[in-house]
């Protein structure tokens, strides 16, 4: 059984970005992100600090416009549109989830598609499907890197994807068929979810369920992609992936924390550069 550690992958993609950042800087461009958090969810804040430090450390400038809970969506808009207008901002990421009374589908649309660098717009969401090149999700494209960094063979393996979110598993179910794996997508309305995990070379799950993934779901030699991540009430960090159990049957697993999260966060940076290489190259 091997780690795929994310963490260390994650600084590794930091210090390239930081050096094609000091070579931006010399043609007088700046990568720029801004950041929109709607209200105070504490874990929206902690990814949006997160974020935040990760650009400080590579050169990246980035904004953070805090807008309280019972903002207007009209506000919201305006706000996008004054970014899309803003030369020196290079990508603009809006948190997720925002409060019910916001269309995040309106939100989402309203970003420039080449300043969409978490990838959500339909526009870059069709360029996935498509095959064609464009912004991909930071999650989906931060658990290929991972995957192709550790030189795991993914043409012609069956990959069972549990949770089908717009955000996580269906672009990765994309980028999978694009490597020309054979792809299952499991939701809430699987039957016999047993059935399909069993039978996974390579299992990658995303839905924010405590061990949801027991022992018994995983083959011997599969590979477990853990995306969830929860708190438990005694503070401690955990995936969906019941890890001391499963971790012993696999070939290779990520942990969680220092797995895939790490890899979202040098992604999303990833796209903020190629899109100030966009600007640079105009």
């Amino acid at each position: 059984m091997q780690i795929l550690d994310g963490k260390a992958l994650a600084q590794q993609i930091e210090t390239e970005i930081k050096s094609e950042v000091g070579v931006l800087s010399q043609k007088g461009i700046t990568p720029g992100l801004a950041v929109i958090l709607v209200g105070n969810d504490p874990a929206s804040q902690s990814y949006v600090n997160m974020k935040a430090k990760a650009c400080k450390r590579t050169g990246i400038y980035s904004i953070t416009h805090e807008m309280p809970e019972n903002i207007a969506q009209d506000s919201l808009l305006q706000t996008i549109t004054m970014l899309n207008a803003n030369p020196n901002i290079d990508g603009i990421l809006v948190q997720l989830p925002l409060p019910k009374h916001i269309d995040t589908t309106a939100v989402l649309e309203a970003i420039a598609p080449h300043k969409d660098v978490d990838g959500f717009h339909p526009f870059n969401m069709g360029r996935i499907f498509a095959n064609l090149a464009g912004f991909v999700p930071a999650t989906p494209m931060g658990v290929l890197s991972l995957l192709k960094h550790y030189k795991i063979e993914i043409q012609g393996k069956n990959v069972v994807i549990v949770g089908a979110s717009n955000i996580v598993g269906k672009p990765l179910g994309a980028l999978f068929l694009n490597e020309n794996a054979t792809i299952t997508l499991c939701h809430i309305y699987t039957q016999d979810l047993i059935a399909h995990t069993k039978n996974a070379d390579i299992l990658c799950v995303a839905v924010g369920k405590p061990n949801l993934i027991t022992k018994e779901m995983v083959k011997q030699g599969a590979i477990v992609v853990d995306i969830g991540i929860s708190k438990l009430p005694s503070g401690q960090i955990v995936g969906d992936v019941d890890f001391e159990n499963v971790a012993p049957l696999c070939e290779f697993i990520t942990p969680v924390p220092g797995g895939v999260g790490p890899m979202t966060i040098a992604s999303l940076l990833q796209n903020t550069l190629k899109s100030a290489k966009l600007r640079a190259n105009h």
